[in-house]
C-alpha cells in the first residue's frame, strides 16, 4: 500500500493561507505606494485608528503580529510623528499607544483606499458568491474561537 499523499494546491489550510498572503502582497501595494507602509505599520496604524489607544501586546493580539514586528512598527510610526507612547501611571512597563493627529488623518485618508480595494475584490465575484464567503469565514473564525475556549 502506497502511502497517502498531501496535495497541498487542494488542502483548504495551505489555500486559504495562499489566498490571504496574495489578497494582502495586493493591498499592501496601496498603503506602499501612497505612505511607504510596511504591512506591519500599516496593521499598527489600522489598529490604533480603528480602536484608540491600545497596547502593544493588545496591538500583537488584535494584528496577529509577534511582539518584535509590533515594537518594530510602533518605532517607526513614533518616527514619522503618528504615534505617540505614554507610561501607565500604575505599571511602568506597559506604554499606551495612540495615534497623533497627522497620524489619525493619514489613517483617515486611507480608510476609503482599503474600502474601495474590499469593494473591487468582492466585484469580482457574483452576489451569491460573495454571500457565500463571507458566510464561510464567518463560520470557520466562529468554530476555531470556539475550540479555543
Amino acid at each position: 500500500m502506497e502511502p497517502e499523499i498531501l496535495e497541498l494546491e487542494s488542502f483548504l489550510p495551505y489555500r486559504l493561507y495562499r489566498l490571504a498572503d496574495t489578497v494582502s502582497r495586493e493591498f499592501s501595494k496601496v498603503y506602499k505606494d501612497h505612505y511607504g507602509l510596511t504591512r506591519p505599520e500599516w496593521r499598527t496604524l489600522s489598529g490604533l485608528g480603528q480602536r484608540g489607544t491600545m497596547t502593544a501586546t493588545e496591538l500583537g493580539e488584535q494584528s496577529a503580529m509577534h511582539k518584535t514586528k509590533v515594537s518594530r512598527a510602533v518605532a517607526e510610526l513614533e518616527r514619522r510623528r503618528w504615534l505617540v507612547r505614554t507610561a501607565d501611571e500604575d505599571d511602568r512597563r506597559v506604554e499606551h499607544l495612540a495615534l497623533t493627529k497627522a497620524g489619525l488623518a493619514a489613517y483617515r485618508e486611507m480608510v476609503p483606499l482599503a474600502k474601495a480595494f474590499e469593494r473591487e475584490l468582492l466585484a469580482k465575484l457574483g452576489a451569491e458568491e460573495r454571500a457565500a464567503i463571507v458566510k464561510g469565514v464567518a463560520a470557520i473564525e466562529a468554530s476555531l474561537a470556539s475550540d479555543r475556549k
